[in-house]
């Protein structure tokens, strides 16, 4: 056998037989020129109907964030800005309709990894949605999953959330990926089904002669053979039974709510079961936006996405864009470090105007839907900068003004921001990234950027103390509060709110239920104290299972 290594990103130990995720098709060649560009524009509509026709048909057979995932990839299949765009290039640069449609997704990719976090990591459904069209286009199957005939352990560079959308936890024993990292979407469905996965595996694909693996979700050990491997399945976890409120064995609260950032996935939180809504990501209403969206079209797009939580609790968080997130009526201009330049709440200093916008605009949804909402801005360094947002939320007539806490400056200053707002959110996902300084979308720094390295959880612990102390509200909204095993930890480190995917939530509702706060404050301390990652984990075992 060959040992690799990676992160392990859901836990359990699995083995059996290898199948391999066949990677992307190849480029389309810009050749030939058609001999009639119109008839050749007009395939690329219907072969994107037929593309979002098969996701339809495959979200009807399954339920809660699978369809959610499935419909939200066949609607972004009939975009009808990526049709256009790939119309025009055939009919203006006469190109073949595969090509055209190939750079005309390559470019909407090329934009959401330049906008950075989240929505970098949506730049693989893009890229989803543009080989299966070519596929189409071409008569040929498109790349993905294979039809499993046997249980086995999938191998793939990445998978694409309609790749793993609706797995067979039967069939498929582990999930293997050479790219991605922890707050990939393979990381967080495959928590939700309790498949054991490992991400970030350098070099797993480069192994043709592997028949069998090993995989150990624990410690991101992955074993390849070219022999045959037992198939052993993980121990599966008895079915999630939560009663849908979030609190300790004991009854001490601490809500589970969800991370949304489109109307599919507002409903899709509402369907899991959670109880608000943590993280409502709004730049959704703004990318693609010549011109800065109305007050009026704000308002009726964030009432679509508030709707679902009439009378809950829902933070909605500011648009988070600048530099390194390129808007076209912004126009930030160049800078030589856009992750450290003017972006989040740094660009309403200079025109405060576009969030005094927003917030009108948030105020009214927030009257027209009936939710209980809160509104925190993004990348808040100082108090002074966390008090100037306040006063701004305020102005605007919304009751709860908050920031997130995703600088290491600002956790460090958590007493002094929470004294001057009524709640704090912990984005961990860019926290991660600057206090390592590690890049989160870096699948070889992937292990600087798990959440369990005792160096984030301390900066977590000094938050919490604050909020503690101060009688406030701490909630974790990146992708670490969907590790169940995680959750509890969080919550004795002081977490008031773990906000997640919705895929997430009924686990960890259940994970929470299942000890009392004193025993997750023991973990919390164990986790406090370990040297690394894994023995981190290993002593948040050992303490909820004694």
């Amino acid at each position: 056998m060959s040992r690799l290594t990676g992160v392990g990103v859901s836990s359990g130990r699995a083995s059996g037989p290898v199948a391999r995720v066949a990677d992307p098709l190849p480029e389309p060649p810009a050749t030939p020129a058609p001999t009639d560009p119109s008839a050749e524009a007009a395939r690329i509509r219907p072969a994107a109907d037929a593309v979002a026709e098969q996701l339809f048909q495959r979200a009807a057979r399954v339920e809660g964030d699978a369809k959610a995932v499935l419909e939200t990839t066949a609607a972004m299949a009939m975009d009808p800005a990526l049709i256009s765009q790939a119309e025009q290039q055939v009919t203006t640069r006469s190109l073949p309709a595969a090509r055209a449609v190939f750079e005309a997704a390559n470019g909407f990719a090329d934009a959401l990894r330049a906008a950075g976090g989240y929505m970098a990591e949506r730049a693989r459904d893009v890229q989803d949605v543009r080989d299966r069209i070519i596929a189409e286009l071409h008569g040929v199957t498109p790349p993905g999953v294979p039809e499993l005939e046997r249980p086995s352990v999938l191998l793939a560079r990445d998978l694409a959330p309609a790749d793993t959308a609706d797995l067979d936890p039967a069939l498929v024993l582990a999930l293997v990926t050479e790219e991605g990292g922890p707050t990939s979407h393979t990381a967080i469905l495959a928590r939700a089904l309790g498949i054991p996965a490992v991400v970030a595996v350098r070099g797993v694909l480069g192994s043709p002669d592997a028949i069998g693996a090993v995989v150990d979700g624990d410690s991101g050990a992955v074993e390849l053979s070219d022999q045959d491997v037992p198939v052993r399945a993980a121990e599966r976890a008895e079915a999630v039974e939560w009663n849908g409120v979030g609190e300790t064995a004991d009854g001490e609260p601490v809500k589970v709510v969800a991370n949304v950032g489109s109307n599919a996935d507002a409903s899709a939180a509402a369907a899991a079961g959670a109880q608000g809504v943590g993280l409502f990501r709004t730049e959704f209403c703004y990318l693609g936006a010549d011109d800065e969206p109305g007050v009026e079209t704000q308002r009726a797009a964030y009432h679509e996405v508030l709707a679902p939580f009439a009378g809950k609790p829902v933070v909605v968080r500011t648009l988070d864009a600048g530099a390194d997130k390129p808007l076209a009526f912004l126009d930030m201009g160049d800078e030589p470090n856009p992750a450290l330049g003017v972006r989040g709440l740094r660009v309403a200093f200079d025109r405060p105007e576009v969030l005094d916008r927003q917030l009108t605009a948030i105020a009214g949804a927030a009257a027209d839907s009936g939710a209980e909402v809160s509104v925190m801005a993004p990348m808040v360094a100082t108090a002074a900068e966390a008090a100037w947002f306040a006063e701004r939320v305020r102005a605007a007539g919304l009751p709860r003004a908050g920031v997130m806490i995703e600088i290491p400056a600002a956790a460090l200053s958590a007493r002094e921001i929470l004294a001057a707002v009524d709640f704090v959110s912990i984005g961990t996902n860019d926290l991660a990234q600057y206090v390592f300084a590690a890049d989160r979308m870096a699948g070889a720094l992937a292990e600087l950027n798990d959440p369990w390295q005792p160096a984030l959880l301390r900066l977590i612990e000094m938050i919490g103390r604050a909020g503690r102390e101060l009688g406030k509200p701490v909630g974790v909204c990146g992708e670490a509060a969907s590790d169940p095993l995680l959750a509890g930890v969080l919550a004795g480190l002081g977490a008031t709110s773990l906000s997640m995917a919705a895929a997430a939530v009924p686990a960890v509702g259940a994970a929470l239920a299942k000890h009392p706060m004193a025993t997750f404050q023991k973990a919390a301390e164990a986790a406090l104290a370990a040297a690394d990652p894994a023995k981190a984990r290993e002593a948040v075992k050992s303490v909820l299972t004694h």
